[in-house]
């Protein structure tokens, strides 16, 4: 699918080169994360990333295999970057018309927050338990700064331009201190919007009215779960692409997990990873200056929504009788109509 895309659009070939992790290859082989596939992220120009967890397959302290994480904290992928956008062929979750004009970017940190304490919580005498959360000036800067740089990107766009952080300020000092470091940071993008809200009020008026909202910023843990509550407002994970962005490396993954219920039957959608490829297209074009690049992600993008918006090929996820292998073909198939009638 990527390589049809970067094809049409006359970009240099990509080489795709695959590596195993994961918690199959850890239950095989006690490595979850080989050395050989970590020096491989490192030198890469990007990393395209599977689903690798599986419930039943666990460390000794009864923690899942999340390789993902590994790599987050290793390149210092501290941006998490979750768009969620309805577009004609997706389900309408929400009955009020205007939820067709959701279309907003959840920024997740990555590096620290409550994530801080994996691998270092404490269980004491089998009675109590802590993990401690890991709020620093340095994470919020830096990830408040990506989201204003988001915004503004947007907003030449014809967007909002406005970026809301997303805390519990009213009961944890270290979130907020977190809006204290957003309000500092806001100040230097006075063309932009700031505004604030609690995460308990998010969950509300994510459901309520979504297609208000613009450019979130918060923390590990919260983005964690508001990332999957704003996925059922497009119809399901199916369309959830994500993208974990550092200062030098960029990861790409679509935002679900390896669902064992289905495993093997070939019948899983595979939407997110399209878009999450568009996403990685977006990155490279920037990173290495090159507009074709930026072309292919946008063929990615409408091939997927003509796809879907024409029927041609319905996801069993949404109730059509579309697999896996007949989803790929017919977004491939229209990589050609978008491209006549994007010229």
């Amino acid at each position: 699918m990527i390589d049809a895309a970067v094809s049409q659009a006359g970009a240099p070939p990509l080489v795709f080169e695959t590596h195993q992790a994961g918690a199959q290859h850890y239950a095989e082989t006690g490595e979850a994360l080989p050395a050989a596939a970590l020096e491989a992220c490192r030198t890469s120009d990007a990393i395209l990333f599977g689903a690798m967890g599986w419930p039943d397959i666990r460390f000794p302290d009864g923690t899942e295999i999340i390789p993902q994480l590994d790599l987050r904290m290793e390149f210092g992928l501290f941006a998490g970057v979750r768009p969620i956008r309805w577009f004609p062929g997706l389900p309408k979750v929400l009955s009020d018309p205007r939820a067709e004009g959701i279309d907003f970017v959840l920024v997740r940190e990555q590096t620290e927050g409550l994530f801080y304490a994996r691998g270092r919580g404490e269980v004491l005498n089998d009675q109590e338990a802590y993990d401690t959360m890991q709020i620093t000036r340095a994470g919020t800067e830096r990830v408040t700064e990506f989201a204003f740089q988001l915004a503004a990107q947007r907003k030449r766009r014809g967007k909002a331009g406005t970026v809301t952080c997303v805390d519990k300020a009213n009961v944890f000092s270290s979130m907020a201190f977190f809006r204290k470091v957003f309000d500092e940071i806001a100040a230097k993008h006075p063309e932009l919007q700031k505004d604030y809200a609690y995460v308990d009020a998010l969950a509300l008026n994510m459901v309520k009215k979504p297609w208000t909202l613009d450019v979130l910023v918060t923390e590990n843990m919260f983005g964690d779960i508001l990332s999957d509550l704003a996925a059922g407002l497009i119809g399901g994970m199916g369309m959830a692409p994500s993208a974990d962005i550092g200062d030098t490396h960029g990861l790409f993954q679509p935002a679900h997990g390896t669902a064992p219920d289905i495993a093997g039957k070939g019948v899983a959608n595979p939407g997110a990873m399209f878009l999450s490829g568009a996403m990685m297209l977006d990155w490279l074009a920037v990173k290495h200056a090159d507009q074709r690049l930026a072309d292919a992600a946008g063929l990615i993008e409408a091939a997927v929504e003509h796809s879907l918006s024409t029927k041609i090929a319905v996801p069993m996820e949404y109730g059509g009788s579309a697999n896996c292998a007949e989803m790929t073909r017919s977004v491939i198939g229209a990589l050609g109509a978008v491209r006549k009638e994007v010229a």
